[in-house]
């Protein structure tokens, strides 16, 4: 019978990420180098070793040995025997790329049609490396900044017209008659050129004083980090969303987003399609993002905890994730498999001893178990 084991995350060096946060979180000295990302999960591409009598082996091998045992006997048939849930801490010193991701259908479709192409998987120009979805929550460890989805038509105008940048009076046009998708194209399909252009005035008119200050204030360091890209006028017209430790929020598939700042817990479908529209170095993907991204407003959902023990509101089968402050002994009983992460204080959860960035691999066998100390907890586990 499979047990519980301790997961050794795998940390990813991106260079948007923080020097300090993460060391920190997990009590270890810096190096110095930028750490961005602690995967905890079977994705193939950074598997997760798990520790179990004494033997160290990468979570999806053990997952592949014995998909029923690790996974239980409906998780395996209908997710093709993987875990269906990546579970990752974030940590965001610098802006990240414009991006979104792609619906199971739309996803499986690009893959395809890459694989068609003759792209490798792990070419640096593909957009689509497997064949899943990526919805995903994010719950803020400190305070986290983002922009995510698309604000009103009217607000998304108002802001490009208080700037006057005479080359947005199309867009602008577009979102006065109350067309998102249409300004997104305006801009995202200009030349090189006449993006740069673009970009630069609207940095430069951002760093004046004006209507939506804190808006121009991050469109000015973020076209300090990726001058002349034109990602920067798309990203005033997203909402910019302000989490407090605790809070969280759901990005459904096709949810235009970037994420500016903080340290956050994430928790994901298993997937690695990231499809970029601008601010990065890698590879931006225009013709992708346009089919594929929701271009209707929104007003972003923020979930606040109001229990010691909370789960969050997560409308996807693949995962769920609950936020557990811990002071003393609890039980809980898994209905699947399960990913326990501790991110501050000690805890022993089911019989392991985790501090800051640890976490167990609970089996979906393994029935009621025990966990006990003080601390912040997150499960992460099926929907």
């Amino acid at each position: 019978m499979s047990s519980p084991g301790v997961l050794i995350g795998a940390v990813q060096p991106y260079a948007w990420g923080s020097r300090e946060a993460l060391p920190r979180i997990m009590g270890v000295p810096a190096t110095g180098e930028t750490q961005a990302e602690l995967w905890l999960g079977a994705h193939p591409r950074a598997p997760s070793m798990l520790r179990r009598d004494g033997v160290d082996r990468p979570l999806n091998e053990v997952i592949s040995d014995d998909p029923e045992g690790e996974l239980g006997a409906e998780t395996a048939r209908s997710f093709g025997g993987e875990l269906p849930f990546l579970l990752k801490i974030l940590a965001v010193d610098q802006p990240l790329s414009l991006q979104t991701h792609p619906t199971r259908q739309q996803a499986q479709a690009g893959f395809d049609l890459e694989n068609e192409q003759g792209i490798p998987v792990d070419a640096d120009h593909r957009s689509y490396r497997d064949r899943n979805h990526k919805p995903e929550l994010i719950c803020a460890l400190e305070p986290f900044t983002a922009l995510c989805g698309f604000r009103s038509p009217d607000s998304a105008a108002a802001l490009f017209d208080s700037l006057g940048v005479a080359a947005l009076a199309p867009a602008t046009g577009c979102l006065q008659a109350g067309e998102i998708a249409p300004a997104l194209r305006c801009l995202l399909e200009r030349s090189p050129q006449a993006g740069a252009d673009i970009a630069h005035q609207v940095v430069a008119a951002c760093a004046q004083p004006g209507p939506f200050p804190d808006e121009r204030q991050w469109a000015v360091r973020i076209g300090e980090r990726h001058p002349g890209d034109i990602g920067v006028a798309v990203a005033l017209m997203l909402n910019l969303v302000r989490l407090n430790p605790g809070q969280a929020l759901f990005l459904e598939a096709g949810n235009l987003h970037v994420y500016l700042h903080g340290v956050a817990v994430e928790v994901m479908a298993n997937s690695d399609n990231v499809l970029r529209g601008g601010l990065t170095v890698k590879h931006v993907d225009v013709p992708a993002v346009l089919d594929v991204v929701d271009c209707r407003p929104i007003d972003v959902p923020v979930q606040s905890p109001d229990d010691p023990c909370f789960s969050f509101q997560a409308p996807a089968p693949d995962f769920g994730l609950a936020r557990v402050e811990l002071d003393g002994a609890r039980q809980f009983l898994p209905t699947g498999p399960e990913i326990v992460l501790c991110t501050s204080g000690r805890a022993s959860v089911a019989g392991h001893e985790i501090t800051g960035g640890g976490a167990v691999w609970v089996p979906a066998g393994t029935g009621e178990y025990d966990v006990a100390g003080a601390g912040l907890l997150f499960r992460a586990a099926t929907g």
